[in-house]
């Protein structure tokens, strides 16, 4: 009972902390960024007022104009309210990290300053968790408690499998949400066959990837005869990481997978972040809302 006790306080810690520096975050960096690079989903009439010298004649409101005999214009407000759903990938291999955090504590960094950037935006917030099939399903709702909600439960989840299915997280968002949401896809890509999901989702919605990855993915420091074991199917192997020929090998594989996922992701038109776990969210998301206020 103390260690529930204990893990529940380390927890709330934990919460708090997130919660503080990513309101910092947003309040200092992401705010005005965020609200600038997703624009809502059009605009609705407000008002009118007498026409001016100036006004474009395609907004003349006639009917008011003709019932208070002088012109008159309508006047606009953009329709902001928008959803915004985070995908958090579950697998083994997000809790792989080699230097200051692992992918997933990277993920609930980077979750927690999008989900407060929307809820001052006055956006609302989901959470979908997966493996190789959707876990855990938060609808999307308002408000800073309920994205405490969505930070613990990414914070405290067991993911019931290890394995990767894209697919099958991508499926399930085409069949709830109708409306046009803005979708992050948090992920280390560690999957095959996800393409087709991919082009299909980013036609309906304003979809961006988080790629996640660590030093490791592409490079072995020198060590000698390292054993590792695949975290999402459990396979185990050597690698000679003692020898500078197989090192090299393995850096030159793994860059050039790096760069046709890429040069795929280009290709598709899908938007993408991409983060390491030994540096800082900060500089990522600043050239990516700069590059999304251009684009929008």
């Amino acid at each position: 009972m103390q260690r529930r006790v204990r893990n529940i306080k380390e927890l709330a810690r934990t919460i708090r902390h997130i919660e503080i520096r990513s309101k910092r975050l947003v309040n200092e960096l992401f705010s005005g960024e965020y609200h600038s690079s997703f624009k809502g989903r059009g605009i609705e009439f407000s008002n009118v007022r007498e026409y001016s010298w100036g006004d474009d004649v395609r907004t003349i409101d006639w009917n008011t104009s003709a019932r208070k005999n002088d012109l008159y214009v309508k006047l606009f407000t953009e329709e902001r309210e928008r959803t915004v759903l985070l995908v958090l990938d579950g697998s083994g291999s997000m809790l792989f990290g080699s230097r200051q955090r692992t992918k997933k504590e990277l993920a609930s960094e980077v979750a927690a300053v999008l989900a407060f950037s929307a809820i001052m935006n006055n956006d609302k917030v989901g959470l979908l968790i997966f493996s190789d099939h959707v876990e855990k399903f938060i609808p999307p709702r308002k408000g800073r408690s309920h994205v405490l909600v969505i930070l613990e439960e990414i914070i405290s989840y067991e993911a019931q499998n290890r394995k990767t299915d894209i697919d099958a997280a991508l499926s399930f968002i085409r069949s709830t949400q109708k409306r046009q949401a803005i979708v992050f896809l948090l992920t280390d890509l560690i999957d095959e066959r996800y393409e087709k999901a991919m082009k299909i989702l980013n036609a309906r919605h304003d979809f961006v990837v988080v790629h996640l990855t660590d030093p490791l993915d592409t490079e072995i420091p020198g060590s000698g005869i390292l054993w590792v074991q695949d975290p999402e199917t459990g396979e185990e192997g050597i690698i000679d990481a003692a020898g500078t020929r197989a090192l090299k090998r393995y850096k030159t594989i793994r860059q050039a997978q790096q760069e046709l996922l890429m040069k795929k992701l280009s290709g598709m038109k899908i938007d993408t972040i991409c983060l390491q776990t030994n540096s800082s969210i900060i500089g990522a998301l600043n050239r990516f809302f700069r590059y999304r206020e251009k684009k929008v």
